[in-house]
């Protein structure tokens, strides 16, 4: 009788644990640090974003969650690393939507880099980044159409942060739409090109709102435009290109936050609920604004469809408009 006694009091208790281990593990997460891989060098806009998160994940999951930049080969090298890694929800991704062109830019060889549409659990969609068209002030370009007519009477050229990257996606669009000659000439990031636009030895850049707003009030750049579908609330005297009669230019930049594939829904879902109530901190959107981006946040669904919307349309458009890395 007492054999048989002990034997159902361990039933009883490996029943009891069994049913429990689910709540544990979930309350256990996160049960060490956090590293968010930044495929780009320090300092740059995914940077700062993705450290700012750091920051305020780690007061509220009690946990470092630190940022590891991991940078080469437009963001492959770093892309890759997280895709390969295990998916406990301890390794994630902060990138920008370039993140859905580089392989293809690149022509990385098949099995050498990630699977943009199946190799990551998307966890949210950080925030949006407008694109502006800016003028130096020496170019003499007011509006959009000052520069679209120079460029049919002599060579204009445009800055952008590097062949078949989104603004020079968004520089060959308006070729096509508008007749213009702009040239394209690439650069290893949005600084250096900014850089010669403000020192006067390049007319005009493509490039997001925060490197250059402090500019604007100088007088050293001009906005000419903005290629979302409306006036960006960071800059509402600036037209946007479909005001000004291009209908079929949209194109922006976003963050999204990513693990690899095959991230337990739980943490998915911790990681997301806290991404989310951060974004709508006033400080985090004040931070974000100077930097050029909106906060957004959404679930993790809205993520993956932005994300296989954006590898359609661009890597369509690459190949439309025969954009590739020399």
């Amino acid at each position: 009788m007492k054999l048989a006694r002990r034997a159902f009091l361990l039933s009883a208790t490996l029943l009891a644990l069994s049913s429990t281990a689910p709540a544990w593990a979930q309350q256990r997460y996160p049960g060490k640090p956090i590293t968010i891989v930044v495929a780009y060098p320090a300092g740059g806009e995914t940077d700062v974003i993705a450290r700012m998160f750091g920051e305020k994940l780690t007061a509220r999951l009690g946990q470092p969650v630190v940022v590891d930049n991991r940078v080469g080969a437009t963001g492959i090298i770093g892309t890759t690393h997280v895709s390969r890694a295990a998916p406990d929800g301890y390794t994630l991704l902060l990138a920008p939507n370039t993140f859905t062109i580089a392989q293809t830019v690149l022509k990385t060889p098949a099995g050498s880099g990630y699977d943009v549409l199946n190799g990551f659990t998307p966890v949210i969609q950080a925030g949006t980044a407008p694109l502006f068209l800016v003028a130096s002030a020496g170019s003499g370009f007011k509006s959009v159409a000052d520069a679209v007519a120079a460029s049919k009477t002599r060579e204009i050229a445009y800055g952008s942060p590097g062949t078949g990257s989104p603004m020079h996606i968004l520089g060959e669009l308006l070729n096509r739409e508008s007749g213009a000659r702009f040239r394209h000439v690439p650069y290893k990031g949005v600084l250096p090109a900014v850089n010669d636009v403000v020192g006067g030895h390049l007319p005009l850049v493509y490039t997001s709102l925060g490197i250059v707003a402090p500019h604007f009030a100088t007088g050293k750049l001009v906005p000419l435009a903005v290629a979302d579908r409306q006036r960006s609330p960071l800059a509402p005297n600036v037209p946007s290109l479909q005001e000004l009669g291009y209908k079929d230019i949209e194109v922006s930049g976003w963050y999204g936050l990513y693990g690899p594939k095959g991230m337990p829904a739980e943490v998915v879902a911790t990681l997301n609920s806290h991404l989310n109530e951060i974004l709508r901190m006033p400080d985090v959107a004040a931070r974000m604004a100077t930097l050029g981006s909106l906060p957004l946040g959404g679930t993790p669904e809205s993520l993956r469809t932005r994300t296989a919307a954006d590898y359609e349309r661009f890597n369509g458009l690459l190949k439309t408009l025969n954009l590739q890395a020399d």
